[in-house]
């Protein structure tokens, strides 16, 4: 059968996984950590989470084992919560219900794992979210879900407060503050920005003008801003390190993290999102993913797989076909090329978003051809075992 390798992992030419990760850790993750820990030391009133998937940990352990132990030093303050998602940052809430509860599990059981807590708060992918979400989560046990703070959902209604999703009994939405999150996560750097640039004393003050008009501000954000999205020379770790102190001058202020969140503050109201919203590109639904044909098919090729891929008990197929449900295999299949275009270039390996879909049929075909020569062995090795019993009953 041979060796796949359709993830790049092993290239010594290319811009692999270990590559980009490393350049990633180096621009971000390890100097933004380093300048978390500083900040939990300096302000005990301090705190944030991270929502972190199940293949980004496996890159650490394989890759930098030292990403993952500053990650568990952070953990370790009891002031940085851990949030659930799914294992490999799939759409499978979309297509199956199965994969879904699976990968949350196999997720819940790494972060145990690696940091010895248990998430009691739900990240879905890229904040993909609905009423029927909501009630699917809460039935897994979790006690509050994040999703974004869309204007068309919201209405008039504030991102700052808590709510209650439609059909579920206690479980609370936290909504993204998508204006504030943004200034920081793309605006920050932008001298075409009437507000550049951008101090950690004027946010404090926009934060602190929400005082009496709200519960909460969720900022949510691509931990890559510090570092790789905003490049340090931007100054977006002095802007970093610089935030406490001003969030904390209201005497009004402090920090909470998703789960305190929920414990502390009541629901206003409840929120129906019947269809399903995201925190991507202008739409904030899933046109990133699913908005032409080659997406739709690649998604629905890719699900129709489960039942054969589980069926041949192969480990090393089953991680694959896994891995192939990961987000951003559709989202570099996109044909957006318009507001939202550069985004959809970033980190991208291909030339067009049809040099992405062929690529990604082409290992489908491999894929298929793999679940045959499978089969084949299992019914060449169950015919030998016959075959064996048949020689010790003539035997006997």
């Amino acid at each position: 059968m041979g060796d796949p390798n359709y993830f790049n992992d092993k290239s010594e030419t290319s811009l692999n996984n270990k590559k980009i990760f490393e350049k990633v850790a180096r621009k971000c993750y390890l100097p933004a950590n380093k300048m978390l820990l500083k900040m939990l030391k300096k302000y005990p009133e301090f705190k944030a989470s991270f929502s972190i998937t199940g293949t980004v940990l496996e890159q650490m352990e394989l890759h930098m084992p030292e990403v993952l132990d500053s990650f568990k030093e952070l953990v370790a303050t009891g002031r940085i919560e851990l949030l659930s998602e799914t294992y490999y940052h799939s759409l499978s809430f979309l297509y199956s219900k199965k994969e879904f509860r699976h990968q949350v599990d196999l997720h819940k059981q790494k972060i145990k794992k690696l940091f010895g807590v248990v998430p009691e708060v739900f990240r879905n992918t890229e904040l993909i979210y609905s009423n029927e979400l909501g009630k699917e989560v809460e039935s897994l046990g979790y006690k509050a879900i994040i999703a974004e703070g869309a204007d068309h959902v919201l209405g008039w209604r504030s991102p700052n407060f808590l709510y209650k999703p439609v059909g579920t009994e206690g479980i609370r939405l936290l909504l993204k503050n998508y204006k504030l999150s943004d200034d920081i996560a793309f605006r920050f750097g932008s001298r075409d920005w009437a507000e550049f640039p951008l101090s950690a004393e004027k946010f404090g003050h926009w934060v602190s003008g929400h005082n009496g008009s709200g519960d909460v501000i969720n900022l949510f954000m691509d931990y890559e801003t510090f570092g790789e999205h905003q490049w340090e020379d931007t100054g977006i770790f002095k802007f970093l390190e610089a935030l406490p102190k001003e969030i904390l001058k209201h005497p009004d202020n402090d920090f909470v993290t998703p789960s305190e969140a929920a414990d502390r503050f009541t629901a206003r109201g409840e929120l129906d999102v019947p269809n399903f919203m995201s925190w991507a590109d202008v739409e904030r639904d899933l046109s990133a993913w699913r908005s032409n044909e080659i997406q739709h098919e690649a998604l629905r090729v890719i699900y129709s797989l489960q039942d054969e891929v589980l069926g041949t008990n192969d480990h090393d197929l089953i991680e694959d076909w896994r891995k192939l449900q990961t987000s951003d295999h559709f989202y570099y299949m996109c044909t957006k090329w318009f507001a939202d275009g550069d985004v959809h270039k970033y980190f991208n390996p291909y030339q067009s978003p049809y040099d992405a879909f062929i690529s990604y049929m082409n290992v489908i075909q491999d894929m298929k051809r793999r679940i045959i020569l499978t089969r084949g062995k299992k019914k060449t090795r169950r015919i030998q075992v016959k075959a064996l019993a048949g020689d010790a009953v003539e035997e006997a």
